[in-house]
Parts: C-alpha cells; sequence; structure tokens
C-alpha cells in the first residue's frame, strides 16, 4: 500500500532545507579537522580542512540561491526562518569565507591559532541558527489555527 501526499503539501517543502545541512555539517567536521591538525601536525588534516570549507562554501551558496527561490513561492511562506536566523546564516557563511582565506595560507600558521579560532566561531554561531530556527518553527507548531 503505497501513501501519497497531497500535491500541496509536495509544492510547500522548502528547497532551501535539501541544501542547509551540508555547510553546517562540512564546518563542523572544519573544527574537527583542526582540532586533528592542531594535535597532530599532520598535513593529511589540513586538506581535510580546505575541501570541508570549500564545500560547505559551495552548498552554502547554493543554499541561498535556494532560499532566494523560497522566498519567492508563497507555498512556502509559513516555512520560511526568521530574519534573526537569516542573518545568523548569512553570519556563518560569511565566517566560513573569512576561514577559507585564512586556511590559504602555508603550514601550522595557516591553522593554528587563527583558523581554529575561526572554525570554533564559525560553530558556535551555527549553534546560534540553529537555536532560532528551532524557536521558530517550535512556535509555530505550537501556534493554533
Amino acid at each position: 500500500m503505497a501513501i501519497h501526499s497531497p500535491p500541496a503539501a509536495r509544492s510547500a517543502y522548502p528547497l532551501s532545507a535539501l541544501f542547509v545541512p551540508f555547510p553546517f555539517v562540512s564546518f563542523t567536521l572544519t573544527l574537527i579537522t583542526d582540532i586533528l591538525y592542531w594535535q597532530t601536525s599532520h598535513l593529511m588534516w589540513s586538506n581535510f580542512s580546505d575541501w570541508l570549507l570549500f564545500f560547505g562554501l559551495v552548498f552554502g551558496a547554493l543554499s541561498v540561491i535556494a532560499g532566494l527561490i523560497d522566498l519567492a513561492r508563497p507555498a512556502t511562506r509559513a516555512l520560511r526562518p526568521g530574519w534573526a536566523a537569516v542573518l545568523a546564516y548569512i553570519a556563518v557563511l560569511a565566517l566560513a569565507i573569512l576561514n577559507s582565506l585564512i586556511h590559504s595560507g602555508d603550514g601550522w600558521t595557516a591553522i593554528v591559532p587563527f583558523g581554529l579560532a575561526t572554525s570554533a566561531v564559525t560553530f558556535l554561531v551555527m549553534i546560534g541558527c540553529v537555536y532560532l530556527t528551532a524557536d521558530r518553527r517550535s512556535a509555530d507548531a505550537w501556534r493554533t489555527p
């Protein structure tokens, strides 16, 4: 027995929800690989950090484009994040760009201490972004029709 969702429910799914998790995972793993590089000095962890930042930024750009598409769709109006969450997400991407520029340096000084610190600040801003998004979603879930 197949379960089919109504067409309105399928069209109301925000496109940005497909891309937003990738930067969050990539930037969290960047922090972990920066810590591993700090502890081991193995160049592999530095390369992993560079690639994770790159893919996180690519999917971050895709999620911004998808978010703009969602902004134009009236079906996703109720599912849009608040402005505070949007600004926090833009701050995450700006910090990731700065982190990528810091990581583009050569050797130990590319990551320790400034790359590691920027990765940690990016992670903390991501937690704030998730909190702002979850706070709005939980408020929407408890709202009475």
